[in-house]
């Protein structure tokens, strides 16, 4: 059988989250998210990012969480700056512009969205009103490329779409690994300050599945149950959200399980990079994009899963290789071996 790279939610979930759903099977509690566990989580999370003003919500999943903030900040005619490898422009069928809210797509090479490329789009779209209104601003941390954004770009964007009347709003699928990595000086309390909303991932570190929506504008807070319930997000038996969530807050199990992800994507990259491989991005999260000749990737690909992210010519392409929170350290081993008998 071979070992998957894949993603990070091939495995179901740790075991303090099993433990957790079990030791507490039996207890009655109120649905919809009202339940003693969905609510402690939600003071959790409001201690944490320092903002007892916070509203939030647990839903399912990162297409459901995009697709239900999305839909419910914005009005019929505005629309939605992403960067082109964002997730909503790449990888959700359409889904927000589905409910009839294009996504304007900016060039990234890095995953990482400027000001002066979100003015540029606003430069382009003065004729009112005749054209859409740009509303709001879609970012990942991590990004669909590994990388993250640095405190000072968060500022500088935060600044940016207050400035100009523009909501910023963080994909958090992977945050957790985000907050992890070596090089990251974001803080949770830096999210609960400089975004109007953000979402906070447990599908993939380690919960069977669930994100959390986040948000700090008051002005946004008030109708989003109402969007929540119509699109299909409000789960009946919510305390399979709030169990999940309150388990990975105590005692910080998020971020240790978040480092032991990065901590197996650097191995894998310190021996693609001894080895002499390049990189589509420098990653120090649990994604890793290694370029290798496609014979290379052939010979990978006999023991291990993983994606061939981008064709970069006619002789090489790019991988993706992603750990999680239960990436064995031997399994680890075994495919650092089998790099090293690439060359």
């Amino acid at each position: 059988m071979k070992f998957s790279f894949k993603n990070d939610y091939s495995e179901g979930c740790h075991p303090r989250i099993l433990e957790a759903l079990f030791s507490t099977n039996l207890s009655q509690q109120g649905g919809y998210g009202l339940d003693d566990y969905c609510q402690n989580a939600e003071i959790s999370i409001q201690e944490k990012i320092n903002n007892p003003a916070a509203k939030v919500f647990f839903l399912s999943g990162g297409t459901q969480a995009n697709l239900t903030v999305i839909a419910a900040f914005l009005r019929p005619h505005e629309s939605v700056v992403s960067a082109q490898t964002g997730h909503i422009f790449t990888n959700e069928t359409g889904a927000i512009e589905a409910t009839g809210h294009k996504v304007h797509a900016v060039q990234s090479a890095d995953g990482k969205i400027k000001p002066q490329q979100i003015q540029e789009i606003l430069d382009a779209h003065r004729n009112v009103p005749h054209q859409l209104k740009q509303k709001l601003v879609y970012i990942s941390n991590s990004t669909e490329l590994g990388t993250i954004y640095s405190r000072t770009e968060l500022k500088n964007l935060s600044a940016f779409c207050k400035e100009n009347d523009l909501y910023l709003f963080m994909d958090g699928a992977r945050l957790s690994q985000a907050l992890a990595a070596e090089t990251n000086d974001i803080t949770l309390q830096d999210l609960g300050q400089l975004t109007d909303a953000f979402y906070w991932g447990a599908t993939k570190n380690g919960a069977l599945l669930g994100e959390a929506i986040i948000i700090n504008n008051k002005e946004l807070q008030g109708d989003f149950g109402f969007h929540l319930k119509q699109k299909g997000a409000l789960l009946a038996k919510g305390r399979l959200l709030g169990i999940q969530f309150q388990e990975l807050l105590h005692n910080d199990l998020y971020l240790s399980l978040a480092k032991h992800a990065n901590v197996q994507a650097m191995k894998i990259k310190e021996a693609f990079s001894k080895k002499g491989y390049d990189f589509l991005t420098e990653t120090f999260t649990n994604q890793i994009f290694p370029v290798l000749k496609h014979s290379e990737i052939e010979k990978l690909a006999e023991n291990f899963d993983f994606y061939v992210w981008k064709n970069i010519d006619d002789d090489s392409a790019a991988i993706r290789i992603i750990t999680s929170w239960a990436t064995a350290a031997e399994v680890t081993d075994l495919f650092i071996q089998k790099i090293n008998s690439l060359k």
